[in-house]
């Protein structure tokens, strides 16, 4: 595809890329997730619909380890050293999400929380 195309279909989509950014390969699930923000926001939501019973913090916080758990492949020494805690604290909340999300061994589910939380749009 030519970058003058790729170039207009970025700005169609929401202000997302930096100006000085003239080519979209390196960016194409970020532009995939925001040309509908809209069902972006819905998939969100609705994935997320657990986290919501929970205080503020304590959802927050939740779903921060479930980001990295997602991106670190469920490695808990990892997920500890990207979130700067003890790994049997990653251990706990992990067993949190589980109660919260029981299908967490589900690919479909996995897709569905790692683009929730893989994104932030707005």
């Amino acid at each position: 595809m030519d970058s003058r195309v790729r170039l207009v279909r970025t700005s169609r989509t929401r202000p997302l890329l930096s100006a000085d950014i003239r080519d979209t390969e390196d960016h194409l699930p970020e532009l995939v997730l925001s040309a509908d923000t809209d069902a972006f926001a819905d998939l969100r939501t609705r994935t997320l619909a657990p986290l919501r019973a929970l205080p503020v913090a304590t959802a927050r916080r939740l779903e921060e380890t479930l980001r990295a758990w997602l991106l670190h492949q469920g490695r808990r020494d990892e997920v500890a050293a990207a979130l700067f805690v003890h790994p049997q604290t990653v251990r706990y909340r992990m067993s949190q999400l589980r109660e919260l999300f029981p299908d967490l061994a589900s690919p479909h589910r996995v897709l569905e929380l790692t683009l929730a939380v893989g994104l932030r749009v707005g």
